[in-house]
């Protein structure tokens, strides 16, 4: 989508369109903590230094997050010194369970920040960031991903003036693509969007906000002059699944990372479907979980969360209109993998180690610590310069 997109959703059709993308097969890089890869790593840092990048946000995707059912969500809004500790206990098992398959660990993201900051000058340190929403899988989840990602930016004055880089797997990744619509500031659009919204963040008939964080956000998008316009944010996806569309006019540099293996007798860049389920245990056409997650297969909210079903109703006509549940298998048949803007990265990673539940149907690729630095060196040479 374009500058001005609004957040209309992405279309689906089998034919590549004016997406930009290139195939890649690489030779697995060197060890985490060999001599090799401190280097390389060293270097990505100077590269990022010089394009003026100031931190790093990861972003989870779905499931792995604080809240994937949005049952703390409803005890914060009455209880949230109590809903406080469950957050962390909440991401905190998902952690330990998980581990590096399709999760950004903790430890990922301190030996990120270690090896591109060796040179030890703290006055030019990038720091790495692991961000955490909630990762429920449908639109309001993402949408209030989005909105407390920006409230995050909003606490950095240091970054204005400089690039932030954001790395988003699977729907981590639409949560961002919300946030290029939000940051291009089109004043209807984003009206239409809180006001589609307001029942989950403000109490209908009093007007009582009890998510506080949203209104922040959308007094900072109003006012002439932010902190978000001081600021150039470059969007990686990893994994992401084609839903939301972008807005160029909200972000810098877009790159997308796609696990894809090229299947004889169709075009180069679809998935097939239905997949064999042998193939799907071995990933053998790369990532089922990129392919399958499209608009369709969203998660339904509980009953009792009825303020968070309003605003999912409203949100689902502004974000997907016209995209019926009952056309979720005619959109899957197309195979659709290519994102509309951005540089879609569609990569031969190889067969993945061990048994479906740990490769997640070849969707955990993407946040192994093995494949930090080709991921790194990528974003480098894709967004800052030829590497």
């Amino acid at each position: 989508m374009p500058r001005g997109n609004q957040f209309r959703h992405q279309q689906y059709h089998g034919e590549a369109g004016n997406a930009s993308f290139e195939f890649l097969t690489p030779t697995p890089p060197p060890v985490p903590g060999s001599d090799e890869f401190e280097r390389r790593m060293a270097r990505v840092g100077d590269i990022f230094r010089r394009a003026n990048v100031r931190a790093i946000y990861l972003l989870h995707g779905t499931f792995v997050g604080s809240d994937a059912w949005g049952l703390i969500r409803d005890l914060a809004r009455v209880l949230p010194k109590a809903a406080t500790p469950l957050f962390h206990w909440h991401k905190q098992l998902w952690d330990s369970w998980a581990g590096e398959a399709g999760n950004f660990t903790r430890e990922y993201a301190a030996e990120f920040e270690r090896t591109i900051n060796s040179d030890g000058n703290d006055s030019r340190r990038i720091s790495v960031r692991p961000f955490h929403w909630s990762s429920e899988n449908h639109h309001i989840g993402r949408a209030d991903g989005a909105v407390r990602l920006l409230d995050e930016l909003l606490a950095h004055e240091e970054y204005g003036g400089g690039r932030v880089l954001l790395w988003g797997h699977s729907h981590g990744g639409n949560v961002l693509a919300l946030a290029s619509n939000l940051l291009a500031n089109d004043r209807a659009s984003n009206r239409r969007f809180f006001r589609a919204a307001r029942s989950y963040y403000r109490w209908t008939g009093s007007g009582a906000t009890d998510l506080p964080v949203w209104e922040r956000v959308r007094s900072a998008l109003r006012a002439t002059d932010h902190v978000f316009s001081r600021m150039s944010l470059d969007l990686v996806t990893l994994g992401t699944p084609v839903r939301y569309g972008w807005d160029t006019a909200g972000c810098g540099r877009l790159l997308h990372f796609i696990n894809h293996r090229p299947v004889l007798g169709q075009p180069a860049h679809r998935a097939p479907f239905p997949p064999a389920m042998d193939d799907v245990l071995t990933a053998a056409d790369g990532d089922y979980v990129q392919q399958l997650g499209i608009a369709g297969t969203d998660a339904v909210l509980p009953f009792w969360s009825f303020r968070a079903r309003l605003a999912e109703r409203r949100l689902k006509r502004l974000l997907q209109p016209g995209l019926l549940v009952r056309d979720t298998l005619a959109r899957l048949r197309l195979g659709v993998r290519l994102h509309a803007d951005g540089i879609n990265l569609l990569v031969n990673y190889g067969p993945p180690a061990g048994h479906v539940g740990q490769h997640c149907a070849g969707h955990a690729v993407y946040t192994r610590l093995s494949w930090l630095l080709f991921h790194a060196e990528e974003v480098a040479r894709q967004c800052y310069q030829p590497f």
